[in-house]
């Protein structure tokens, strides 16, 4: 048995082939998962939803039986199947007197910290008054080129479990969990019941690119899973169509594959490491290790700048092999690390001018992504 008794905080997302169905979207499957929401809000847990499902009923409501592949074509079926979407949730909902409210963010929401705690608040405010906040990914505005994409509701829905402080993040899907193999084709795979972390191996456990209207597989979910696993919450993946399954889950029964958590991390420290960075900083090999003895970064210690990012913003750490260890908010933006770059702290006066800080970065402003 697993121990969920301390959960109170759910993220439950609900996958496209989960929805989905030849005429559009499943509503007994909805039906089935707002009454589990509702027993479970009942039961005194705070519930979040992120719900696929809005592209691919806009695709079949407009004849579409084919993936859709261009970018204004998925954002006119997203603005189409949204409504349908939340149509079907609310009218659900309404069985139950519960009332439940369209949240829709890019990743340029979470990006930006003020706007970050702004989703914060606002989602606490909703929960404090009993309401169902459902998540979906703004596609409509949504430009991979700016790097404002999600890629995939399990991603986001990791990233919203570890930004709104959840205790748990259930991924209902339409396989029961992680297998060692094709469980089809494959007499010798077994279901693994739990991971306390997430390696290469694991990886290559996971196989399928999803169906015609989704976007992810397993390998999506595992790296969903991590996401949350970073920010000290659990991951448990497991199918939708199991009786009861959300119930069963935070009774502690063992359905699915549970990715345990690691230590939770501070508000900010999720901040850091769930924004992507924008350029970076190349640092020497003393500076690096001086930032693993939880030491400031000096403008000695700057190698070189990647890139253009401003002050204030999430940047990545880069060593001088090249590789990403962390990611950190400096004081300075790239023009002025890089003015900086080989002087003595003592100089960043006479070269930056007064009323300036005497280091690059604090401890306190930097989350390891790589141990190593």
């Amino acid at each position: 048995m697993r121990d969920f008794s301390s959960v109170r905080r759910v993220v439950v997302k609900a996958g496209t082939n989960l929805l989905s169905s030849s005429t559009g979207i499943d509503m007994e499957r909805v039906a089935t998962i707002v009454d589990q929401i509702a027993c479970l809000k009942e039961s005194g847990h705070q519930v979040i939803l992120v719900s696929s499902g809005a592209v691919g009923l806009g695709a079949k409501a407009l004849g579409h039986t084919s993936p859709v592949v261009y970018v204004a074509m998925k954002q006119a079926c997203a603005a189409i199947g949204q409504p349908l979407l939340m149509s079907a949730y609310r009218e659900e909902f309404a069985r139950h007197n519960l009332l439940s409210a369209q949240v829709l963010i890019t990743r340029s929401v979470i990006n930006n910290r003020q706007s970050y705690n702004n989703l914060r608040s606002s989602v606490s405010m909703l929960l404090a008054m009993g309401v169902i906040p459902i998540f979906n990914e703004n596609d409509v505005v949504s430009t991979a080129e700016l790097k404002d994409v999600f890629g995939d509701n399990d991603r986001m829905s990791a990233l919203v479990a570890s930004k709104i402080d959840a205790d748990l993040l259930v991924l209902l899907t339409d396989i029961d969990g992680l297998y060692t193999g094709n469980p089809h084709s494959d007499k010798n795979a077994t279901l693994i019941h739990t991971i306390s972390k997430i390696t290469p191996e694991i990886m290559g456990y996971a196989k399928g690119a999803g169906s015609a209207f989704a976007t992810g597989g397993m390998k999506t979910k595992l790296l969903a899973a991590e996401i949350a696993q970073k920010g000290g919450c659990g991951t448990v993946i497991a199918s939708g169509y199991e009786k009861d399954v959300l119930a069963r889950i935070l009774r502690g029964e063992e359905i699915g594959t549970y990715i345990q958590p690691e230590e939770r991390l501070s508000q900010r420290e999720r901040w850091i490491i769930n924004t992507t960075p924008r350029g970076g900083i190349i640092v020497d090999e003393g500076a690096k290790k001086a930032l693993f003895a939880h030491k400031s970064l000096l403008p000695s210690g700057v190698k070189g700048i990647d890139g253009v990012f401003g002050k204030g913003e999430v940047t990545s750490i880069i060593d001088a092999e090249g590789r990403a260890f962390a990611k950190a908010v400096p004081y300075f933006d790239s023009t002025e690390i890089e003015k900086l770059q080989g002087h003595k702290s003592s100089d960043i006066e006479s070269v930056l001018g007064k009323g300036r800080k005497d280091v690059i970065f604090r401890p306190e402003d930097l989350v390891f992504t790589d141990n190593v």
